[in-house]
């Protein structure tokens, strides 16, 4: 999408508060919904003309379900002898992991805007930075839904026994864990010149963090050592929260760390602070 363009779907947001002089606080408040807005709608077209990021982000978390789900489903077994098959576990992680990629080819495109232009337009506008922030992060959180909301009707296929309540619960926590990661991605982009850098970084810090979630492996048949890192990552308790909603909140549920509550509660915690620190970040200057 040219400069331009992108520049103009800002400007028309605030195109009839704007006057020779600055714009009051109440203004510029008033101004926030409707940048909010403008970038959502602006995410979502870039998504759906990118036909390679839509093939992307669905197609690698289906790789790695299949590959890993399939290699090791003649050799895991649950601690405690829980019948459960490695296709099945691995799915809620899976979910996870979708949400995750997302996160990184929604705010990637932040390195790419420095570098074109357009967030520099964007800051001279007259429109409060923390809208910058909302605006891509609710953008990439919306492609997350959607995009979990496919993964998760294939649920019962696998053979979990979801119910609509659980259904529900777990596409809030995909999208309150979708926030975290795009609030984290565009923090970590605002002060990155260059993609290659950006995942590096990402590869550094998220693959990790999904990885000591519980996700591929349960918790309790870990070493005691990594065992205590799954339960101080704040993603183990999206992915638990996840597992438990696609169990119905039954008793059948592997893996859980916690109490459904608390689950959804850690993940809003987890969403929160990414959301101040991208704010935080935002403040800073470019260059």
């Amino acid at each position: 999408m040219p400069v331009a363009e992108s520049a103009s779907t800002l400007q028309s947001a605030e195109a009839e508060e704007q006057d020779a002089s600055p714009p009051s606080a109440p203004a510029r408040s008033r101004l926030l919904p409707r940048t909010v807005a403008a970038l959502c709608r602006r995410e979502a077209k870039k998504f759906v003309r990118d036909r390679s990021r839509l093939l992307g982000a669905l197609a690698q978390p289906l790789a790695f379900w299949l590959l890993l789900g399939l290699g090791f489903q003649g050799t895991f077994q649950m601690p405690g002898g829980a019948g459960t098959g490695y296709l099945e576990f691995l799915f809620p992680g899976i979910v996870a992991l979708m949400v995750l990629f997302t996160a990184i080819f929604s705010t990637i495109s932040v390195v790419d805007e420095r570098r074109e232009g357009f967030l520099q337009a964007a800051l001279v506008a007259p429109v409060p930075r923390l809208g910058l922030v909302l605006g891509n992060a609710t953008g990439g959180t919306l492609l997350a839904g959607a995009q979990a909301v496919l993964f998760l009707a294939a649920a019962p296929l696998v053979g979990l026994p979801v119910s609509l309540a659980g259904l529900a619960f777990a596409l809030g926590v995909c999208l309150l864990a979708g926030l975290g990661f795009t609030a984290l991605g565009f923090a970590i982009a605002w002060q990155m010149e260059s993609t290659r850098g950006y995942h590096a970084v990402m590869n550094v810090l998220l693959l990790p963090l999904w990885i000591l979630s519980g996700a591929p492996f349960p918790a309790e048949g870990a070493a005691p050592v990594l065992r205590w890192v799954v339960y101080a990552n704040p993603v183990s308790y999206a992915v638990s929260g996840l597992r438990q909603g696609l169990y119905g909140f039954g008793p059948a549920m592997p893996g859980a760390l916690a109490t459904p509550g608390v689950c959804l509660l850690v993940t809003a915690a987890f969403a929160g602070a990414m959301l101040l620190l991208a704010a935080r970040q935002a403040r800073r200057p470019l260059f």
